[in-house]
């Protein structure tokens, strides 16, 4: 037993000389891309502007349903890069106190209804405000289109979002090593 000391390495260091590097630039979390809600959301983030960009191509201002999916698409799109670059960046981390997989998982529910109410009424309303095969009905119809697809990506992501939230499949230990995100 009197050799046990010296046999022991113990190195200590302060959490200072580390953390000023670390805490102070901002790094991307390449993992988070190449998780199943990272890149849904990258898929929503480009979808989404297809969406409001092929309505803002056309007279929409005339007709108050496509106020209604201008709305939808260009906010949904705003707050879901706000989400991404907050789960990108490792942010919502320095927030411990807000409950994050719940949050993300409300939004996506809240995403998903939202698209829902604006691929009806996008939908419905191409026939009615453009003459077919004229240049505003084919972007109105495929603005449709991709709303439909968006609506799909969040209601996918709304499905992780629970799982993430229950922890199906996971443990305390897997989702602390995954970043918190499936």
């Amino acid at each position: 037993m009197a050799e046990f000391p010296s046999k022991v390495s113990t190195r200590t260091s302060s959490p200072a000389q580390g953390a000023g590097a670390s805490s102070s630039a901002l790094r991307p979390d390449l993992g988070f891309v190449r998780s199943s809600i990272g890149a849904l959301m990258v898929l929503q983030l480009v979808l989404g502007l297809l969406v409001w960009a092929l309505i803002a191509d056309t007279p929409y201002h005339l007709y108050p349903a496509y106020g209604w999916v201008m709305f939808v698409a260009v906010f949904l799109w705003l707050v879901t890069i706000i989400v991404f670059v907050l789960y990108l960046f490792q942010l919502h981390m320095k927030f411990y106190m807000v409950p994050w997989p719940l949050v993300l998982m409300i939004f996506n529910v809240g995403a998903t209804v939202l698209y829902i109410t604006a691929f009806i009424t996008c939908s419905a309303a191409v026939e009615v405000t453009a003459l077919k095969g004229t240049r505003p009905y084919r972007q109105r119809a495929a603005a449709s289109f991709f709303a439909c697809l968006v609506m799909i990506a969040y209601g996918v992501s709304a499905f992780f979002s629970f799982r993430a939230w229950r922890g199906v499949g996971s443990n305390a230990a897997t989702s602390q090593m995954a970043g918190g995100y499936a």
